[in-house]
């Protein structure tokens, strides 16, 4: 299958591998010039196979060191299966410390299925869906808040495919040691990574691991230990190749993102004050914080308000906000009932 992308690995060999992704982009110094995306290989034996990406938005650290960390340390000795890892994915994002490429402006969870015939991020996406995502049992796709945008620490799965690929997805985002977890409906067609990993008949996991633009202890923390135990979950390794980790406090709480309605927008210029932090418990009619007008400050603040009951999982970090930047969202407590449906 042409997909745009040209690449050497081998899927069948035992080994311990570093190679790279490479996509013919034209740029002014340089009409052959090449896109080198870095990806590594892990295979001893017949087992498991695990896809681990990261960088699929440029600004997102957490998953970015993780990864090259855990490639650095894992002996091939102690993988029975396979592991591709993926840590910079959109390499020309990560490398401009920016959320889109910019060689195409691409957002590639935005890009799926792709285009063998495209700009960069567009090749990508046809390749890893149609090429790399195939290949595996599992898709491990991490994400963080970013630059502007602060996130509670979660994890995330599509509701796609039949029962009981759903029910064992659901067991292995448990199973990641998140305070907090999504059910994503998404839809089938979306443009997103996990929608195209069960295009590709993979299991999709994901999740936001932190957010600013930064890393800090806790967040690289949960990070490590949520692949780890991905591993172990999967039977790919024996024992914890980022460890020791902290034990799991308590059982992972469900939350649903089911409309714009659990989030406030800015509708015009102004200068976002938070009254809460992310993790916070509120009600439908709290204050969510107040919205000042530089330009007119004679004028009062604005007050705004949460728009539902539930948690406080994502908040703008940068003050200085434009009409139809998110302020503010929140998740909602879902049910196990719901869940099953």
């Amino acid at each position: 299958m042409h997909t745009g992308l040209f690449n050497d690995i081998d899927f069948e060999k035992d080994q311990k591998w570093s190679g790279h992704l490479g996509i013919p982009f034209s740029i002014d110094r340089s009409p052959y010039f090449q896109l080198k995306i870095p990806i590594f290989r892990i295979k001893n034996g017949a087992g498991p196979k695990l896809l681990l990406m990261a960088g699929n938005h440029g600004d997102e650290y957490e998953g970015e060191i993780t990864l090259t960390r855990l490639y650095r340390r894992l002996d091939a000795a102690a993988v029975k299966g396979e592991i591709t890892i993926l840590p910079f994915a959109n390499l020309p994002a990560v490398m401009a410390a920016r959320r889109r490429s910019p060689l195409d402006e691409g957002n590639l969870n935005r890009a799926f299925p792709g285009d063998a015939g495209g700009t960069p991020t567009f090749r990508l996406a046809h390749f890893l869906e149609h090429e790399l995502f195939p290949r595996h049992d599992v898709v491990f796709d991490i994400h963080s808040g970013g630059t502007s945008m602060a996130h509670v620490p979660c994890a995330l799965i599509e509701r796609q495919g039949p029962p009981e690929m759903f029910a064992h997805a659901l067991r292995l985002m448990e199973g990641l040691g998140m305070p907090f977890a999504f059910v994503a409906e998404n839809g089938a067609t979306a443009p997103t990574s996990m929608a195209a990993a069960a295009r590709a008949g993979a299991i999709g996991l994901s999740g936001e691991f932190g957010g600013g633009g930064t890393v800090t202890p806790q967040t690289m923390a949960l990070t490590a230990r949520a692949v780890d135990r991905l591993l172990l979950a999967l039977g790919l390794v024996q024992a914890p190749v980022l460890g020791p980790h902290a034990p799991v406090e308590r059982a992972t709480e469900l939350l649903a993102l089911q409309s714009h309605a659990q989030a406030v927008f800015a509708t015009r210029r102004g200068w976002f004050e938070p009254a809460v932090m992310v993790g916070a418990r509120v009600a439908a009619g709290d204050i969510a914080g107040w919205y000042h007008d530089f330009e007119r400050p004679e004028l009062p603040e604005e007050v705004l308000r949460f728009p539902a009951d539930g948690i406080v999982i994502s908040q703008r970090l940068h003050t200085d906000s434009q009409s139809g930047d998110c302020l503010v969202q929140v998740g909602r407590a879902l049910l196990r009932d719901e869940v099953a449906r």
